[in-house]
């Protein structure tokens, strides 16, 4: 990094002292300039898909891109899939989160080449089956999927048929769970909540009332720690057990999430996109921003810029 000139420094003093020192600090930067001074054109086109942990990595590394490198960021709600769309359409520059897409990865960065995957961001993903934990202190042998069948007629619901109801998210989230109850011959039928705040709200109400309930859920999720969901043992899951989606019959994987960026992003010289590049924090972070959002109502930009105040280290390694 440069140093800054004579002139320059006294232009930032002088910012600082109208903005007051606070602004300084962490607020934002009005003439959008970098730390070296340089003006940053780049607005960066963020896909933030439906879930409350994806908004808060967004939302994160949005705001220091605009608070500390001075370039703008357009969030743009989008499905995963269609968030991928974006990379050719060039109306997507980055997918902060990727849980692990092998058909889409293989379009876009394989094949077509219109994106880039720049790693790792710290977060682990795991998808899982779960029951609430009253579920299991009276019936201790429901974690086993081998036990569901005998105790499928208590998840009975309206929806599902005459047969147990295993409650699934949004649509456009990865699953293998229609598959998983074919194939291990499971005498129920996934029912779709529409969204992971009914997901959400199912789990706790089902908690609270003491009312059956067996669904899909995920780590890293800041609700774990207000209802500490167990986790139902499918097969263990083996490198390669869910090749083929229609014959998934194992658990489901650990992902390692992702930051997929678009190529053109990547190669721009733009600072964010080397912040992006180097923006990795933890599943307890995530969830640290999350529950700020979800749980304590912040706008996801103020939950941002809390815990961007509390961790400037972090931050800092981001923009360095």
């Amino acid at each position: 990094m440069k140093k800054m000139s004579k002139r320059a420094r006294l232009t930032a003093l002088a910012a600082c002292t109208a903005l007051a020192l606070s602004a300084c600090g962490g607020g934002g930067i009005k003439d959008n300039k970098t730390a070296s001074g340089k003006k940053c054109d780049t607005t960066v086109n963020m896909a933030v898909n439906p879930w409350v942990g994806y908004e808060a990595s967004a939302h994160v590394i949005g705001q220091v891109i605009t608070q500390k490198l001075g370039c703008k960021v357009a969030y743009k709600d989008l499905a995963e899939q269609v968030s991928w769309q974006g990379f050719a359409k060039g109306t997507v520059d980055v997918v902060i989160e990727d849980w692990g897409h092998p058909d889409l990865y293989k379009k876009y960065i394989t094949d077509t080449k219109v994106a880039v995957d720049e790693g790792t961001q710290g977060n682990v993903g795991q998808i899982g089956w779960y029951v609430p934990p009253w579920m299991v202190k009276k019936y201790p042998d429901i974690t086993d999927y081998k036990n569901l069948n005998k105790y499928a007629k208590l998840f009975k619901t309206s929806e599902s048929g005459g047969k147990g109801q295993f409650l699934d998210g949004d649509p456009s989230y990865v699953t293998n769970d229609e598959a998983l109850v074919k194939n291990l011959k499971l005498n129920f039928k996934v029912v779709y909540a529409g969204s992971e705040a009914a997901l959400i709200t199912g789990f706790r109400q089902a908690e609270k009332s003491k009312k059956p309930l067996i669904g899909y859920f995920y780590a890293p999720q800041w609700f774990l720690s207000e209802v500490p969901l167990v986790h139902v043992n499918l097969p263990k899951y083996t490198a390669g057990c869910d090749k083929v989606p229609a014959k998934v019959a194992c658990d489901y994987a650990s992902t390692p999430l992702k930051k997929i960026v678009a190529k053109k992003f990547a190669d721009s010289g733009s600072p964010a996109a080397a912040a992006i590049k180097n923006f990795k924090w933890t599943n307890d972070d995530q969830n640290v921003v999350a529950k700020y959002i979800a749980a304590d109502k912040m706008s996801p930009d103020a939950a941002a810029d809390k815990w961007i105040k509390d961790n400037p280290d972090k931050v800092a390694a981001w923009t360095k």
